[in-house]
């Protein structure tokens, strides 16, 4: 690989070091925020994580974290930090376009309750990331964006639908990026760009206004560590007046308050959920990584996991069903979003609302018997998804069957927690012979996501499980 570039210590730092190093005026807002703007302005032409780069904006903020810090302002956890957010979240004054040609040029009139709240930390908005169509697909190109490329190989699936956001992690764009997860969002990237992707449980995060989705989309963080996904975590939890489906409470996930241990949990292992089919070189890296949990203490048992069998004949029926509520666009820009997209949404015209209600009534008896399974564990681990990155023109691999839209065959691990609303993480576990990230899947109880969170650091500090940053964050 190439050397690493003087930026790269800036933008592959970890946040709460470069939180610390401002706080104690080692380095100024302005400094960091410049860097890594450099950073973007240089790399991702190859890369294409951005929509919108704010420099100008993000510049004017970093001005104004500085001068709190040479008045002694108190300082948000996030203080002189550069956040990214996806663009299906609202950022004001910056695009809201949501990957479609259909809102192009459309102006978000105000943050979104997880913008505001890390603004509010300190943190300073770079601009907005890539995302599918919609986030239709788990697929990182948007008729409105073009394709991202993964950090590891260019040409190849950066995972999706936040896409930009774990594709600027992977190459060192600053530390923290906000995506979103419907059926793998965050995760799934996460996996494939070789970054930590965590789903909140669902309602711990404010999704305003709430998918509709029947509550299966979930806001989360995208990063190159699980301590920067728990800070980032611990910023945008809680209740918020405006999703009447967050939970009242707060967890303290500040990493530093965080105990990495696995030690005595009871953990089960399922290598294909009893049902999916998984790609020989993904299913030894993550076996490999359920043998280190019992290096670590824990109690590690592969087990049948019966809840899960109705899964994917569920999810199907449901994301056709909610992605054609976009139906209304078909007559004026169907020949310009992804043909895939359109398939999806057309698949579900036929279906009748009371198949629609029949569906939904199985969804919540598939959450109910996942979350009494979880009774017996303290954990679950699994691939995050069956397959490495694939060329990015395509739905699946060239060794699978070339869908007409349905991505899901090789994701058959991410959207059951979407449905049971647990919280789950993607934590990179290795590389396979071609140079391509793996992710190990962490999953918790339904309001365990401190639980998860300590797993997944003790996992990460029993490795590397990487040689090095992406290919990408090199230049």
């Amino acid at each position: 690989m190439a050397e690493l570039a003087p930026d790269a210590e800036i933008g592959l730092m970890p946040a709460a070091q470069l939180a610390a190093m401002i706080a104690a005026k080692k380095i100024s807002p302005v400094e960091a925020t410049a860097a890594i703007i450099a950073r973007v302005e240089r790399l991702d032409p190859e890369l294409n994580a951005f929509v919108k780069l704010d420099a100008e904006g993000a510049m004017a903020a970093a001005r104004q974290a500085e001068a709190a810090v040479m008045r002694g302002d108190e300082l948000g956890p996030l203080h002189g930090l550069t956040v990214t957010i996806k663009d299906v979240t609202a950022a004001k004054g910056l695009p809201l376009e949501r990957g479609s040609l259909a809102h192009k040029g459309e102006i978000a009139a105000a943050d979104a309750p997880v913008t505001a709240r890390m603004r509010d930390a300190g943190a300073i908005v770079l601009g907005k990331t890539t995302t599918s169509e919609f986030g239709w697909t788990a697929v990182s190109r948007s008729p409105a964006s073009g394709i991202t490329h993964n950090p590891w190989k260019k040409g190849m699936n950066a995972g999706a639908s936040s896409a930009g956001a774990a594709a600027a992690a992977g190459a060192g764009f600053g530390a923290l990026h906000q995506g979103s997860d419907g059926a793998g969002s965050v995760r799934l990237p996460g996996h494939f760009s070789g970054i930590v992707g965590f789903k909140p449980g669902f309602g711990r995060v404010p999704y305003a206004p709430p998918g509709n989705n029947d509550y299966m989309s979930h806001i989360g963080p995208d990063c190159r560590t699980v301590a920067d996904a728990a800070l980032m975590f611990h910023v945008m939890a809680g209740h918020h007046h405006l999703d009447f489906t967050t939970l009242d409470g707060v967890l303290d996930a500040r990493p530093e308050k965080l105990v990495a241990s696995v030690k005595g949990l009871r953990v089960a292992y399922s290598p294909d959920l009893g049902l999916a089919r998984v790609d020989p070189e993904v299913a030894e890296l993550v076996a490999a990584a359920a043998r280190k949990f019992e290096e670590l203490g824990a109690i590690v048992q592969e087990v049948p996991t019966p809840w899960a069998a109705p899964g994917p004949e569920i999810v199907r029926g449901m994301w056709s069903a909610h992605m054609g509520a976009y139906v209304h666009l078909l007559p004026e820009w169907a020949d310009k979003m992804d043909p895939g997209l359109v398939a999806c949404i057309t698949s579900a015209l036929d279906m009748k609302a009371t198949d629609y209600v029949a569906l939904r009534g199985r969804k919540h008896l598939y959450s109910m018997a996942c979350n009494a399974w979880f009774e017996d564990w303290d954990l679950l681990l699994t691939p995050a998804a069956s397959v490495a990155a694939f060329p990015v023109e395509r739905l699946a691999p060239e060794h699978w069957p070339e869908p007409e839209w349905d991505w899901l065959s090789w994701a058959e691990f991410s959207h059951p927690f979407n449905m049971a609303q647990n919280p789950a993480i993607s934590v990179p576990c290795g590389l396979t012979p071609s140079g391509l990230p793996v992710g190990l899947q962490i999953v918790g109880r339904r309001t365990d996501d401190l639980g998860v969170l300590r797993a997944a650091m003790a996992f990460e500090a029993a490795g590397p499980w990487l040689p090095g940053p992406a290919p990408a964050a090199h230049g």
